[in-house]
């Protein structure tokens, strides 16, 4: 919401700079983003009228013109095609200054002595956007006389200050000038002024000319109408036009200027119709028709659906309600009659029909925010006010006003001593009943409690916290002392699985791998991208009931989808090497379709290309889980999971528990990723992992006695797996074997075809004695024989 200080002050008296009252509204609640400047900074302007105009004797898109800026007239070379003899204008002299740092010096253009410059009002710091057609291209053109040679900027009052604000959406009351102008009066302790509305209407009653029908009495449940006659179309005056400007809104006819104008002062969207194009008179308020197109005041044909509530005539379709109007019946030069509309308009329906039409506009912000009903026939009033004074039209007597339902202003009780209690504060009751006083809030002392009535603009105040919150922040945050918290305090700390989820981050981060974050919602398509089966659970996705689109329409049953499209993102983006991880949530539906809210599991994923190998990639996850403390895990070949290649994919196995998988992606899943190098994922239950995570460390004193050592290398068919080997040797290991390390795997000349040769490190070591070659060779050649027997292996010579 952009507020023009100048504005401002015509509703609240403001006696301090504009960046203590920011400092003060901000501590209020009501946040500051920005303040922005209007002419400040120029120097030598001043106010001339255009004598005489004639063409340029060397240029055929330049005229020479005479102004006389009343100590002395000029000669001035300009472009500008809007300027005629009379008109008074903005006149840079030499020497003077315009925003953006420019100069304004003596010269000549094309040969012609040009003294000055006749300034638009984008050269005055203007943003185009806002300024009137007539204009966008030329002088800025003065609607009246004013002393010639005086400092433009202060002769128009020009220089001004504008806040930004932030306007939270439980707030549509504070969408309005009158809104800022009451939060500020109660922030610095000024008075609010509202405007006095008085209408000067002719005797003809509005409700012999206008009818109104709401047949849609859920869509709209307030529908004002009055009639102006007689409409002459016009630019508004310069000093609506200036305050539309600096408020963000482009002037474009008093009619129009002028329900714009009321819209920012009051906050009550208003719309008028062309009245000789409403058949019969007749406004009815209805639902659309399915399907039915409406071309709006943007020229854009739109089709409707059977929610959206319209304002319609007797036989055709004129407005979208709350949004937008149409644009037959939009104002016109030609435009004679009025029949000028203020409504409230539901603010879920109006939300629900910007969104399906990709259409948002001023007035659907504010409708969708939530309005009040019963400013609807005050600002209507004011903006007749506005039209009579303006010499736009005559109004004629009263209203058409349909509002079957009025809204009532709330009652609701709070405590004293309890909102005391919360802020820890000392404030009477005759205290806080002036803070919400100056809010407009009534309030009747009964003791224990305070009956507040809540103004029916005021749609965020409903229970007791909310007047809490009211009266803290009107009394200022900054001035309740600060006392020493009572009760049992409990220092807040990281439960254990945060811990482990922390050392697990850390300990991917210190293998250098990056830490991805993707979003939990993607597409179901995903799950053909990574092949899974048609019977798959992993297809059992948790639906969106309004996605943003048929990318984000599911929530995700596994993270390798996502983090495969981030290495695709980075492969096709030419980064030659990739490792990255992410621990999140996947979202399991409950079985036989039950409506539950689904299982979140935390998964982490890890994945890399370049040049990583398999191999690679177990290291990272032994790292991981020596890290987290968990031993006796293995390793089983999965030859069957469908986003793995064959043969080169493992299950991890601790215990019957399988706790991930990792290996090779599939050719044909890189392909539909679109990525030409090699793949390495791995996907880890890290609910199991919190399970199994040991973080306590177990003292093991050194050894006090000597170990030894043993080598062997045995030839088996190159199939066999060397966790074949490995269980052999743990089972007959025995408390002897301290540890064991594969060492060489090798197949060459000195080994036949088909076989390899795979070569280990034994050690043995007892706790409590010395051990003797006896026994330590009894229990190695028990792990030969056996490895001769299962596996079929021989040493090699």
């Amino acid at each position: 919401m952009l507020v023009p200080i100048e504005w401002l002050k015509q509703y609240v008296n403001i006696n301090m700079e504009t960046k203590e009252l920011c400092d003060r509204m901000t501590m209020s609640g009501s946040k500051v983003e920005e303040v922005k400047k209007i002419g400040i900074g120029i120097k030598g302007v001043v106010i001339g009228v255009i004598e005489e105009i004639a063409p340029h004797p060397n240029a055929d898109k330049l005229v020479v013109t005479k102004v006389n800026v009343g100590n002395e007239k000029l000669q001035i070379v300009t472009g500008a095609t809007n300027i005629t003899v009379g008109d008074y204008v903005p006149v840079a002299l030499n020497g003077a200054n315009l925003p953006g740092g420019v100069k304004i010096k003596r010269g000549k253009l094309r040969g012609e002595a040009s003294e000055g410059m006749l300034i638009s009002q984008d050269e005055l710091g203007i943003s185009k956007s806002v300024i009137p057609e007539d204009m966008k291209d030329g002088i800025w053109i003065l609607d009246q006389q004013y002393p010639l040679g005086e400092n433009f900027v202060k002769a128009i009052n020009l220089e001004d200050e504008i806040i930004e604000f932030e306007i939270t959406s439980n707030r549509p009351d504070c969408l309005s000038m009158i809104g800022i102008a009451r939060e500020v009066a109660a922030t610095i302790g000024s008075t609010l002024r509202y405007p006095e509305v008085n209408v000067s209407e002719v005797q003809e009653e509005a409700s012999a000319k206008a009818k109104v029908i709401i047949e849609d009495t859920e869509g709209c449940q307030r529908y004002v109408a009055r009639v102006i006659e007689d409409v002459v179309i016009k630019p508004s005056p310069q000093w609506m036009q200036k305050r539309l400007a600096k408020a963000g809104i482009r002037p474009i006819n008093n009619i129009v200027d002028i329900t714009n104008y009321v819209m920012l002062e009051y906050g009550q969207p208003l719309h008028a119709f062309d009245m000789d194009y409403v058949d019969n008179n007749t406004i009815v308020v209805k639902k659309a028709t399915n399907d039915e197109t409406f071309k709006t005041l943007d020229g854009i044909e739109r089709k409707l659906k059977d929610s959206m509530t319209m304002i319609c005539d007797t036989n055709k379709t004129l407005a979208i309600a709350g949004v937008m109007g149409g644009e037959e019946s939009e104002i016109t030069n030609d435009t004679k009659n009025i029949l000028l509309e203020s409504a409230y308009f539901n603010p879920e329906a109006t939300r629900l029909t910007s969104k399906q039409l990709g259409l948002r506009t001023e007035a659907s912000a504010r409708f969708e925010k939530g309005q009040d009903p019963n400013i609807a026939r005050l600002a209507a009033d004011r903006a007749c006010q506005l039209i009579e004074e303006l010499g736009a039209g005559k109004i004629l007597r009263g209203a058409v006003d349909v509002y079957p339902v009025g809204k009532k202003a709330i009652e609701r009780n709070i405590r004293p001593q309890r909102i005391n209690d919360l802020l820890g504060t000392e404030l009477t009751n005759e205290e806080m009943i002036n803070i919400l006083k100056t809010l407009e809030i009534t309030a009747e002392d009964k003791g224990n409690t305070l009956v507040v009535t809540v103004p029916t603009y005021r749609i965020d105040l409903d229970q007791e916290a909310d007047f809490v919150e009211e009266i803290g922040r009107i009394f200022g945050y900054d001035r309740i002392p600060a006392t020493m918290a009572k009760g049992s305090i409990v220092a807040g700390r990281k439960t254990n699985g945060q811990i482990i989820e922390d050392i697990t981050k850390e300990a991917l981060n210190a293998m250098g791998l990056n830490e991805v974050l993707t979003y939990s919602f993607i597409s179901p398509k995903s799950a053909d991208k990574i092949r899974l089966g048609e019977n798959s659970i992993k297809r059992n996705f948790i639906t969106l009931l309004n996605p943003l689109g048929d990318e984000t329409s599911v929530m995700r049953t596994s993270l390798l989808p996502n983090l495969l499209e981030v290495m695709a993102r980075n492969f096709n983006r030419k980064v030659e090497g990739f490792r990255g991880f992410e621990l999140g949530r996947i979202f399991i539906s409950k079985p036989d379709g039950s409506k539950k809210l689904p299982h979140e599991l935390l998964n982490v994923v890890i994945g890399m290309y370049g040049e990583e190998d398999f191999f690679t990639l177990k290291g990272v996850v032994e790292g991981l889980l020596e890290r987290l403390g968990i031993k006796g895990h293995s390793y089983q070949v999965e030859k069957h999971h469908p986003t793995f290649h064959p043969g080169r994919c493992g299950n991890i196995i601790y215990g019957e528990q399988m706790i991930g998988i990792l290996g090779e992606i599939h050719p044909e899943v890189m392909e539909n990723y679109g990525i030409n190098k090699k793949c390495y994922c791995a996907e880890l239950d890290f609910e199991l992992l919190l399970q199994l995570t040991r973080l306590d460390t177990m003292y093991e004193p050194l050894p006090k006695y000597p170990a030894i050592t043993r080598d062997f290398a045995v030839v088996v068919k190159e199939d066999t797996l060397v966790q074949e080997i490995e269980d052999i040797i743990l089972k007959n290991g025995g408390e002897m074997l301290e540890s064991y390390k594969l060492f060489d795997v090798y197949q060459g000349n000195q080994v036949a075809e088909g076989y390899k040769s795979v070569a280990y490190t034994l050690t043995y070591r007892h706790k409590n004695r010395t051990l003797k070659d006896e026994e330590v060779n009894t229990v190695h050649e028990k792990i030969l024989v056996n490895i001769k027997e299962i596996l079929g292996g021989t040493l090699r010579d």
